[in-house]
Formats: structure tokens, C-alpha cells, sequence
């Protein structure tokens, strides 16, 4: 991978992130219509670091009070009934699912599962599963992120950790795991972001020590995609909440499966490969 190929995958990671979309899938797609070798997991781990500090960055007042409040309540039984003392068992508790499964199936999830047939079929089903979500949120009396229960944080966790195929989308799978709960479509995403944090950082630290050996790309050019990643991904997450807030899912889920239809058709014909990521 050369510094143009970083720069316009870190670009690609930035604005797929946070929406719906799945931006592992992009950046394997988007390497295999452009002819590019598949970036391959370690990168993409190491590129969400940039769009997760952008997390830590947008939040911080939210994540600063999370903290404070919960360690506290560990020390004091006056903050153990605190909403965000809970929030933070909360975000615990729903990484814990994501965590077992991607240590259980983590050489799958870098081979296997980065297959352009299984992406395609991801991309539609989960697009689908989104908009019936949608569409069966309860909008007037929907629950706002406060009312957060014990058995929702693992219902939760376990729609993140679908985000290990790439197609699913972390944020698509678990809003749409919100949404089936009752949660406003700000709620869902709101939590949907924080949830992510320590299963992002974790992945992320684990394969920085993978870039530049083997398959993975060189230090230069996945730095270069993680500061993109990084500024692009902050303008998204703004955008994205403003956006939702007034607006349903509907163009994620046509464009989702549109793009999904479009990969199937690819392979099918033999323009790409469904397993090397380069165009014929």
C-alpha cells in the first residue's frame, strides 16, 4: 500500500464508520473495484482508532461523567444508583459478547469472513433487518438512553459483536437492535457509539503490532488513513446524529442494498474475485 492508497482508504473509513454502512466492508470492496490488495483486518482495526478517538473527542463530557460516576460507585454505595455509573457497567457488560467471539473466531474473521459474496449478502440482509427495525420503532413513546436496562446492554453487545463480518456494520447492528427495543433513533446511536469504545481500542491496540509485517501495510501509509479517518470521522458523527434526528434509515437500507446487489452481480460475472480483492 503507497501513501495515496492510505489517504483515500483513511477517507473511506472516515465517512463509513458511523453510518449504518459497515466501513469494513467499503474498504475491502472499495480495494477490490480499485484494483488494490484487501487492506486485510489489521488495518482496519488500526484506521478505527482514528474514527474512535474522534468518539472520544465528540463525547468527552458524556464518557468524563461516565467514568467519574463509575468509579466512584465502587467506592460508594450513594453513586451505584446513578445513571451513568450504569451507563458504564452497561458498556462493560455489552462489550463482553464482542470480546469472547472475536478471540474464539478471530482467524475466520480475518479470512473467511472477508469473502465478497458473504459481504454482499450482509450488506442486503442486515440492510433489510434495519429498515423493519425502523419502522417498528415505537416513535411516540420511544426510550431515551436512561432507561438502559441490564438485559438491553447484552442484547446489544451481542448485535456489536455481528460487526465482526464485515457487511454487518457495528453501528447499523446495534441501532437496529435498539430500535427493535424501543429506543429513539438518537438513543440507539448515542449508546451504539459508546459501546464501541473499548472493543475498538481494544482490536485496535492488539493489531498495531501486525501493521507492517507479513500482509499487513506499512507503518507510514496506515498512520497517514488513521488521521484521515480520524478528522473525517469527527464531521461525520455530528452530521450523523443531527441527521437521524429528524430523518429514518430508509437511504442507508436502499443504499446498502443496492451496493450489495452490485457486489453479488460483480463476482457472479467474474469482474472481482471473491477472495483476493482485485478486479480481473
Amino acid at each position: 500500500m503507497d501513501w495515496f492508497h492510505g489517504a483515500v482508504l483513511g477517507l473511506v473509513q472516515g465517512l463509513t464508520e458511523f453510518l449504518p454502512v459497515s466501513s469494513s466492508a467499503h474498504l475491502r470492496v472499495f480495494s477490490a473495484l480499485a484494483g488494490w490488495d484487501d487492506p486485510g483486518a489489521a488495518f482496519t482495526a488500526v484506521t478505527q482508532l482514528g474514527t474512535e478517538s474522534a468518539v472520544l473527542i465528540y463525547f468527552r463530557r458524556d464518557i468524563g461523567a461516565i467514568i467519574k460516576a463509575w468509579t466512584l460507585s465502587l467506592f460508594k454505595a450513594e453513586w451505584r444508583s446513578d445513571r451513568n455509573a450504569k451507563l458504564g457497567w452497561y458498556v462493560i457488560v455489552g462489550t463482553l459478547p464482542i470480546g469472547i467471539i472475536g478471540k474464539l473466531f478471530q482467524d475466520t474473521i480475518e479470512t473467511t469472513l472477508r469473502d465478497l459474496r458473504l459481504i454482499g449478502t450482509t450488506l442486503i440482509v442486515f440492510g433489510l433487518i434495519l429498515a423493519v427495525a425502523d419502522r417498528s420503532r415505537a416513535v411516540r413513546n420511544a426510550r431515551p438512553i436512561s432507561s438502559l436496562t441490564f438485559p438491553h446492554a447484552l442484547i446489544y453487545g451481542a448485535a456489536q459483536s455481528l460487526a465482526l463480518i464485515p457487511g454487518v456494520s457495528r453501528s447499523g447492528g446495534t441501532i437496529s437492535a435498539g430500535l427493535f427495543l424501543g429506543y429513539s433513533r438518537e438513543a440507539a446511536a448515542r449508546y451504539s457509539f459508546l459501546l464501541a469504545i473499548p472493543a475498538v481500542l481494544a482490536s485496535g491496540a492488539l493489531e498495531l503490532f501486525k501493521i507492517g509485517e507479513g500482509p499487513a501495510p506499512a507503518w507510514g501509509p496506515t498512520v497517514l488513513a488513521t488521521l484521515i479517518a480520524f478528522a473525517v470521522g469527527y464531521a461525520a458523527i455530528a452530521w450523523f446524529l443531527k441527521y437521524i434526528s429528524n430523518n429514518s434509515f430508509m437511504p442507508f437500507v436502499i443504499y446498502r442494498v443496492l451496493l450489495g446487489v452490485t457486489i453479488i452481480g460483480l463476482v457472479t460475472a467474474g469482474v472481482l474475485a471473491p477472495d483476493a480483492g482485485a478486479v480481473h
